[in-house]
C-alpha cells in the first residue's frame, strides 16, 4: 500500500509523536526521518498518508498525529523488538514467591511499574475444589459456610435452610464432607452426594448439598483480575485533560467484567497481542491500547496478563515488558506448585 519513502516517513512520524506527544510538522519529520526531501515533497507524502486514514491533522496545528489505523500499520510492519532491555534474572526475585496468588499480584505491580501505565493479570482459571468446610450457626435456619480452598483462600457464604440444625449436626456434616470429599472438584462432590444421599440422614444431606452449591459459587466468583497502577493514567497527558474519559477508564478497572472478557479472548492466542484504539470490540475505548500475552503452568495456558495505556504508548517497550513478564510468571507458577 505504501512505497518505502512513505513507510519511512510514517514510521518517523509515529516514533516522534510517541516520544513527544506533539503533532509532527514537515520540518521536524524531515530531520527525524533522515531523508533529504524538500518540505513540499514531505507535505505531499503526508497528504497521501492522511487520505489513507493513517494520520490526521488536529484543528489547532499544522502538524499531524497517527490514527489508530496508522498505529496498527506501524505495529504490524515497522516495529523491530530487541532483546530484554532489563534483566529478566533481576526481575525474577520480584515475581517468584512461594504463593501463586502473590505471583499474580507481584506480576501486576511489575507490569505497572515497568510500563508506567496499568498492569492487569487474569488469575489462573480455578477448579472448584475445596480443602476444608465448616458451618457456623448465625440464627435459626441461618448458617455461615466457611470454605477454604487448596491455596489457603477463605470464602464465607450465608445459607438459609428450611430445617434448623444443632451444633452436633453441623459438626457431623462438616466432618463427613471433609473426610470424604476434601480435594475433589465441587461438581464431582455434588454428583456423589446425589448418589449417596440415601445412605445419609436426610436432613444432614440437604444441608451438605446446599453448602456444596454455595461453595462452588464462592470459589468461582473470587476476584479473577488483578489491576495495578490505575493512578498512572492521571499523569498521561492524553487523559488528564478529559475528566469524562478518566471516569470511564476508572469504571472499567473497577467493574473488571470487560477486562475479563478481553483477557479471556487473548488467552486463546499465541504470543503477544496488541489491541489499538478500541479494535478489540471488548473494550471500546478509542483512547486506549492494550498489549497482552498468555502465561502457562507446565506448558498449559492458564491465564493472560498485559498493559493498558494510551494509544500513544512506546509499543516496542510494552511488547518486551509483557512478553518477559509472561515468561517470568509461567516459570514462577510452574515452580511454585
Amino acid at each position: 500500500m505504501l512505497d518505502s519513502r512513505a513507510r519511512l516517513l510514517l514510521k518517523a512520524l509515529v516514533e516522534r509523536y510517541i516520544a513527544d506527544g506533539q503533532p509532527v510538522g514537515s520540518r521536524t519529520l524531515s530531520k527525524a526521518s533522515g531523508l533529504e526531501l524538500s518540505p513540499a515533497t514531505i507535505r505531499n507524502v503526508m497528504s497521501d498518508l492522511e487520505d489513507l486514514g493513517l494520520i490526521v491533522s488536529p484543528h489547532t496545528s499544522a502538524g499531524r498525529i497517527p490514527t489508530a489505523r496508522g498505529y496498527r500499520l506501524f505495529v504490524d510492519t515497522m516495529l523491530t523488538t530487541q532483546r530484554d532491555p532489563f534483566s529478566a534474572a533481576g526481575q525474577m526475585a520480584r515475581i517468584a514467591p512461594d504463593q501463586p496468588l502473590k505471583v499474580i499480584s507481584n506480576a501486576a505491580h511489575m507490569l505497572s511499574n515497568l510500563s508506567q501505565f496499568v498492569g492487569v493479570v487474569m488469575a489462573p482459571r480455578r477448579t472448584s475444589v475445596f480443602r476444608h468446610i465448616e458451618f457456623l450457626r448465625l440464627s435459626e435456619k441461618r448458617f455461615l459456610v466457611i470454605i477454604v480452598s487448596p491455596d489457603g483462600d477463605v470464602q464465607n457464604r450465608v445459607i438459609f435452610t428450611e430445617a434448623d440444625y444443632t451444633p452436633s449436626q453441623l459438626i457431623e456434616a462438616s466432618n463427613f464432607l471433609n473426610s470424604h470429599y476434601a480435594g475433589m472438584a465441587i461438581e464431582e462432590v455434588r454428583e456423589r452426594l446425589k448418589n449417596e444421599v440415601e445412605a445419609l440422614r436426610g436432613e444432614i444431606a440437604t444441608l451438605m448439598q446446599e453448602a456444596v452449591l454455595v461453595s462452588s459459587e464462592a470459589i468461582e466468583s473470587r476476584d479473577e483480575v488483578v489491576v495495578s497502577g490505575e493512578r498512572n493514567l492521571l499523569a498521561v497527558s492524553d487523559f488528564s485533560s478529559d475528566m469524562g474519559s478518566l471516569r470511564k477508564l476508572f469504571d472499567l478497572f473497577e467493574q473488571k467484567a470487560q477486562l475479563m472478557r478481553l483477557l479471556d479472548v487473548s488467552s486463546r492466542a499465541e504470543g503477544v497481542r496488541i489491541y489499538i484504539g478500541g479494535e478489540s470490540q471488548v473494550i471500546p475505548y478509542q483512547e486506549l491500547s492494550v498489549v497482552t500475552a498468555p502465561y502457562e503452568v507446565d506448558g498449559q495456558v492458564v491465564g493472560t496478563l498485559g498493559v493498558i495505556g494510551p494509544m500513544r504508548m512506546p509499543y516496542e517497550k510494552m511488547i518486551q515488558i509483557v512478553d518477559i513478564t509472561s515468561k517470568l510468571v509461567s516459570t514462577a507458577l510452574s515452580h511454585s506448585k
